[in-house]
């Protein structure tokens, strides 16, 4: 086990909600809220002045919008947020070959095996660096810990939050963790955590005291012997490069449960196509098909099917969610759907139209005859607009939806590096009105784009602004991370 405290964990501040406050002047200072707007809809993210109140991750939306009736209620830009992922991720494999993303805004890096660092004071001097060098290309802040282990430094870039950094000095571990809470040590949640309190174990230095023996006999071998070793500091987990995708999956919550069978079948058919996309653009292909359907009574209920050999074609998955479906009664309403692929391979087996029909030639007429018969959504009445999404005018230039409904569109004008905007409210079929690609949140000149940390992102003070209204939503993207 390493003594240098050489394996940083990085953890962005608050980093969907931080990312929208960056990109919309109006809303810095301000309580933001990000997740899904519908009745069922969950936080996926709240900015620090919503936390104040009570606002975190997971959380019903509706108990937030109790908590914090005037905040920002915003539809995630996950394909905004993943666009900063990247530049954040190509700034940590600049230190080491050792990087180990765990989501979108979060890694372990071991700065050893770059040579970034080999003692406790030139992993400072990384942390440190790459803490400024984020905010240089970004805009954004994030929160680093340094430590002899990834369980170590995830907790001190806990307690670095927000925008900061915390060095465990070799040495001092055993004395950091002792009066910490079990739930501080990974693989202790809600559960093992109450198992533990009811054998009076609720803290880090009670579970050391406890002995090996005894944490074995409450909670089994593997879990005993792995969790008396971090109460010891002990914690040899490598930080893991390349960590291979077991599974790509997508899923929808609804608003209101659905009864029409034929709107079940058309909404898993969309699932499917999304999630082969989802398969595609990772460069994947899998052999096991997984229907996953949660009913009207929160039962949840999941069937598969393993095809002869894996595949990324549409039709194909389409088809074995389809037969998947038609084993799962549906009549008292359906809440959530999802569809997956596992048993994933970066090849395709050219024949697999032959496993629906036996031929290839049956196949494809089974994919033409499979097409006609999902059924084809209506065109909408009126174009949809979700809150905080970015849109551009004719006239009036960038900007980002405030609200909508009633047949209006309210639109707030500015951008990432302009003063707090005006507000202005447009029919929601106005023809000059269009969505747009999100603006970067930080103008780099020419000369600046070679040297990263000359680069000062915009820091505009908050003004005072009107909370986006609410979007009406049919339809609640599942929030992660």
């Amino acid at each position: 086990m390493r003594t240098a405290p050489t394996i940083l964990h990085l953890d962005m501040d608050a980093f969907f909600a931080s990312a929208e406050q960056a990109s919309k002047p109006s809303l810095r200072g301000k309580a933001v809220v990000v997740g899904g707007l519908g009745p069922r809809g969950v936080v996926a993210t709240a900015s620090y002045e919503a936390r104040v109140f009570g606002v975190n991750s997971a959380m019903p939306m509706a108990q937030a919008r109790r908590l914090v009736p005037n905040a920002a209620y915003l539809v995630p830009r996950f394909g905004f947020y993943r666009s900063i992922s990247e530049q954040v991720m190509a700034l940590l494999r600049g230190l080491s070959p050792l990087v180990e993303p765990l989501s979108l805004d979060e890694a372990f890096v071991d700065l050893e095996a770059g040579g970034a660092a080999r003692d406790a004071g030139s992993a400072r001097s990384a942390g440190v660096k790459l803490r400024a060098d984020i905010r240089a290309v970004t805009g954004l802040t994030g929160s680093v810990g340094l430590a002899a282990s990834k369980m170590l430094a995830k907790i001190a870039s806990e307690q670095a939050k927000p925008d900061g950094l915390v060095l465990i000095e070799p040495g001092t571990e055993r004395a950091l963790l002792g009066p910490m809470s079990v739930r501080t040590l990974p693989g202790v949640g809600p559960a093992t955590g109450d198992h533990l309190r009811r054998a009076g174990i609720t803290t880090v230095d009670e579970i050391a005291g406890a002995g090996e023996d005894e944490l074995v006999r409450l909670l089994g071998r593997a879990h005993g012997h792995a969790l008396y070793a971090m109460a010891l500091a002990r914690d040899d987990r490598p930080v893991v490069a390349e960590r291979e995708a077991k599974s790509v999956s997508v899923e929808d919550t609804y608003d209101v449960d659905i009864h029409d069978r034929l709107r079940v079948g058309f909404e898993v058919a969309r699932l499917a196509d999304r999630c082969v996309g989802r398969l595609r653009g990772a460069g994947l292909s899998g052999r096991t098909i997984v229907l996953k359907v949660r009913r009207y009574d929160f039962s949840t209920l999941t069937r598969s099917e393993t095809l002869r050999g894996p595949t990324d074609d549409p039709a194909v998955v389409r088809e074995a969610a389809a037969r998947l479906l038609d084993s799962v009664d549906t009549t008292g309403g359906v809440r959530l759907l999802g569809v997956g692929v596992t048993g994933l391979a970066d090849y395709t087996q050219e024949d697999l139209f032959a496993q629906a029909a036996g031929e290839q030639a049956g196949a494809v007429e089974q994919e033409a005859a499979a097409d006609e018969s999902v059924p084809q959504p209506t065109e909408p009445v009126e174009r949809h607009w979700p809150a905080g999404h970015d849109v551009r005018h004719a006239e009036h230039g960038p900007g980002w939806v405030q609200g909508s409904g009633l047949g209006r569109v309210t639109v707030r004008f500015e951008t990432p590096d302009s003063a707090p905007g005006r507000v202005r409210t447009f029919r929601i079929d106005d023809p000059d009105l269009e969505p747009a690609d999100p603006l970067p949140l930080v103008r780099r000149r020419p000369v600046e784009a070679e040297n990263p940390g000359a680069v000062r992102g915009a820091e505009e003070e908050a003004a005072e602004g009107e909370p986006p209204v609410e979007e009406p939503s049919s339809a609640a993207e599942h929030a992660a991370g």
